[in-house]
């Protein structure tokens, strides 16, 4: 059974997770579902000629404010039978440009180079969805490779209402760009239900999303969502077709990839036979370790192993 979620004033909150928050669509396990998702403040709006902005836009910034943090997110999506202990394993089947449009955008005090660049730069960049091209407003083309930066599930009750800039156990500004079209993400559930949101569409990133932003877009994601009972995650990790994705977010980027390592280390055990010394040589060897970002004032790391290694020495 698949269900769509379209955005609007009563299926969008802005800025926040928080446990409290109503389901606004509620599946079960092994369900598909489709999430549209809009993107950006009336700051960001572009004024020229030929960039459309969808009318669900202009009825949630009347409708609806920002609060703790800046992302428009479509949901929550509650997931019967997910319960605390569990994961939720969220398989991305697809995702699609919905806009002919992104923004891109520096602010002073923000980024990685706040100093070299101590003001503030807006601009909007157009999309050609058919073809899957960004048009730069600098004269460039882009391939497009379209995520959603924001996928998490509520936090704990008992933390309130967090914002959506920071990524944390519960998922949320993760940015990461390998959580594309046939990506699984594992995020640990804290609530009945799990709570699920995304938003934050990005057209295209690069590792790291240095100058504070990626191109900012609508886009439409294809997720399908089963419970894995009593898993007692820590934190996130992925999968893609060819790679097992750890991940770690600290404020301090050193401790963020001594973390990501660590984590990669603890499931390569836990797939095969090597021991932790094995392990930590083999991410030497064959794992590489990526910056996933450095502008979500807890930093990001990933660091993805091939499955086809893991495979010579699988676990029975």
């Amino acid at each position: 059974m698949t269900q769509t979620l379209l955005p609007s004033p009563t299926t969008v909150h802005w800025g926040h997770f928080d446990a409290a928050l109503k389901p606004v669509a509620t599946i079960n396990a092994g369900d598909t579902i489709v999430i549209n998702s809009v993107s950006g403040a009336p700051v960001n709006l572009p004024t020229q000629a030929g960039m459309t902005i969808r009318p669900e836009l202009t009825a949630i910034h009347a409708a609806v404010k920002p609060e703790v943090g800046p992302h428009l997110l479509t949901g929550p999506v509650a997931i019967r039978g997910a319960m605390p202990g569990d994961a939720l394993r969220i398989e991305i089947v697809d995702v699609q440009l919905a806009d002919d449009w992104g923004y891109n955008s520096f602010k002073p005090g923000m980024g990685t180079l706040p100093d070299d660049f101590p003001y503030e730069r807006l601009v909007h960049h157009g999309i050609d969805c058919a073809k899957g091209i960004v048009h730069t407003s600098w004269g460039m083309d882009l391939p497009a490779h379209p995520f959603f930066g924001v996928m998490g599930v509520a936090p704990a009750p008992e933390i309130g209402r967090v914002t959506t800039v920071m990524p944390a156990s519960f998922g949320g500004n993760i940015d990461n760009k390998e959580l594309g079209p046939g990506a699984v993400l594992y995020l640990p559930v804290a609530v009945e239900g799990a709570l699920f949101s995304c938003g934050d569409g990005h057209a295209t990133q690069g590792d790291g999303e240095v100058c504070l932003t990626a191109v900012e877009t609508g886009l439409t994601g294809t997720f399908k969502f089963d419970v894995i009972k009593n898993a007692h995650l820590e934190a996130p990790y992925a999968e893609t077709k060819t790679h097992l994705i750890s991940m770690a977010f600290d404020e301090d980027l050193n401790e963020a990839a001594r973390v990501a390592l660590r984590r990669m280390i603890a499931m390569v055990v836990a797939r095969t036979t090597l021991t932790a010394d094995d392990a930590y040589m083999l991410c030497s060897l064959a794992g590489d370790m990526h910056v996933t970002q450095l502008v979500n004032r807890s930093k990001g790391i990933h660091v993805m192993m091939p499955f086809a290694l893991l495979e010579q020495k699988k676990r029975s």
